[in-house]
């Protein structure tokens, strides 16, 4: 395929199969992207969220999805890699355990290659600088300045194709972005968003993306479809 046909409507779409890479792909689908989707087996302990990716990606039309693999348990770090480490079940100050040093920035890149190969002008990916944990790698100037490395780094930005990175939900609430969602049709039963779920998909209701996303169901007035463990004292 040469420069002249490259394909303007192709867009990689990072998918974890959570409730906001849900969300994003079905945004790129209204766009009317032929969506790629990308999901990173990266060493996380709630893997349940990969296979409901896999199922995301073919219920909300893409035309590909492709699961990468990075071993980050090897450095840890996080209590998403380290089981040594808990999952913090109340609220704290600072940056949580859950951080994965440098994941955003990894995932970016592994969509930039992605997106180089099959000539896709768009990248999407669901960071969120309103409701969500205090990431570094969730922020706008993040995202900007991770675009404009990716004009220097590039064989399509060298030859003056520009590459965007796009953030449809960097500032909104989760209600908001779970409104958005049931418009474009998400059936959010099929997301998993909790950062230990059991090997089902299960919820622990406890964790700080449980309370969120809970939270954004309540504030959205929508019933919340999320399966949690018996434990949890939800379901």
């Amino acid at each position: 395929m040469n420069r002249d046909s490259k394909p303007r409507d192709a867009a990689v779409v990072l998918l974890s199969g959570g409730l906001d890479s849900a969300t994003v792909l079905a945004w790129a689908r209204k766009q009317g992207w032929r969506c790629h989707t990308l999901s990173v087996h990266y060493g996380q302990r709630h893997g349940a969220e990969l296979q409901a990716a896999q199922r995301l990606s073919a219920s909300l039309g893409a035309v590909m999805h492709r699961v990468m693999r990075i071993d980050l348990e090897q450095l840890g770090g996080s209590a998403l890699l380290d089981a040594s480490i808990a999952v913090p079940e109340t609220p704290g100050e600072g940056i949580p355990v859950t951080y994965v040093p440098a994941r955003n920035t990894l995932l970016l890149s592994l969509a930039l290659a992605w997106a180089e190969v099959i000539q896709a002008p768009h990248i999407a990916i669901g960071v969120n600088a309103v409701d969500y944990s205090g990431y570094p790698d969730c922020r706008p100037e993040f995202i900007a300045a991770f675009e404009h490395m990716a004009q220097l780094a590039t064989k399509c930005g060298v030859e003056g194709v520009p590459l965007r990175i796009h953030t449809p939900l960097i500032s909104l609430s989760k209600a908001q972005i779970i409104r958005m969602g049931l418009d474009l049709g998400v059936d959010y039963a099929g997301t998993v968003s909790c950062y230990q779920a059991d090997d089902q998909g299960a919820a622990c209701g406890v964790c700080d993306a449980c309370r969120l996303r809970r939270a954004g169901f309540e504030q959205s007035g929508v019933a919340d479809p999320t399966r949690y463990q018996l434990r949890s004292g939800y379901r």
